[in-house]
């Protein structure tokens, strides 16, 4: 394999690490600010990306990101309404919404399980076109999941230290001592699932338009991958500010994705993929477990070989 090969593939690696870090950033809000475990993530993933395909096809590239949002808003809302008003567990809140929004993103998708954007004109190549003749031409694709990125960073760290943002970490703490405060979790819990799901669908929309299609199972499994992402993020940068955490759920996910991307050069079947993240997966989770539980098990380890002895 050549030096140009192995650099494509990790350049492809870090930019889609970048786009579905926008999903774990998602379920950085969510589960570990509010505390809650949104399991519609896999739903809300392809509603963001059947929107954005949509309005891309209707020729408004520009106006799909915002669409997105506003879509995966709605379906953050639902959720939410479903936990805080009707009383459905979480959980169940959570597979109830995604179960649905697969009929929502086949009716979004006109009744097709797959769009094609490959003659639309999309976000990436509209800054393709500006980059051209410049240095930069090459990495549009990097430039707009980076921006994203960012942007979505800036607004977490300044969010989250306003009254609101307070009010949600509160929340995740301890649910009771807000609602002794005379603030309202129901509100709280609806706004916290509203933003996290926005971001969730732009990472959807931008997948989507980067790969020119879309496809009805195109967010399949993504609350796993973005939970693995945001552990290993966790184990790598730590406990800090707000910035740092989610600077370290970016660096989970392209971990993950590079992760990825060399068990695939190892010419997996395709049916092995699935099994690749999960192992992945549960190396990002009982890590740290079996880490601590370390010294332990080194303590038995020597203990057994003396009575041997």
């Amino acid at each position: 394999m050549s030096i140009t090969t192995v650099s494509s593939l990790f350049t492809t690696a870090f930019e889609l690490g970048l786009i579905s870090s926008l999903t774990v950033l998602a379920l950085f809000l969510s589960y570990s600010m509010l505390n809650v475990c949104d399991l519609s993530t896999d739903g809300c993933f392809t509603l963001g990306a059947a929107v954005g395909a949509v309005t891309v096809l209707s020729g408004h590239p520009l106006l799909a990101i915002p669409a997105a949002i506003a879509a995966g808003a709605l379906s953050g809302f639902i959720t939410a309404f479903l936990q805080t008003v009707m009383g459905i567990d979480s959980l169940l809140a959570g597979i109830i919404v995604n179960t649905g929004l697969y009929s929502v993103n086949i009716a979004v998708m006109g009744k097709s399980s797959l769009l094609n954007m490959n003659r639309a004109e999309t976000v990436f190549s509209k800054t393709q076109a500006l980059l051209k003749g410049t240095a930069l031409e090459g990495q549009f694709k990097l430039i707009i999941a980076l921006a994203a990125v960012i942007l979505v960073i800036l607004f977490l760290t300044v969010f989250l230290r306003t009254r609101l943002g307070l009010a949600i970490r509160a929340t995740g703490n301890n649910v009771d001592m807000v609602r002794s405060s005379s603030i309202n979790p129901t509100f709280i819990t609806i706004v916290g699932l509203c933003i996290s799901n926005s971001f969730t669908a732009l990472s959807g929309c931008l997948l989507a338009q980067s790969q020119k299609s879309v496809n009805i199972d195109i967010g399949s499994g993504m609350v796993t991958i973005a939970l693995a992402s945001l552990l290993i993020g966790g184990a790598f940068m730590g406990k800090g500010s707000i910035a740092k955490r989610a600077v370290g759920a970016v660096l989970g996910a392209v971990i993950f994705r590079i992760v990825y991307t060399v068990a695939l050069r190892f010419n997996m079947p395709a049916f092995m993929l699935k099994f690749v993240s999960s192992v992945i997966v549960i190396a990002a989770i009982s890590g740290p477990y079996l880490r601590s539980r370390l010294p332990e098990y080194m303590r038995r380890f020597k203990g057994k070989g003396e009575n041997i002895c």
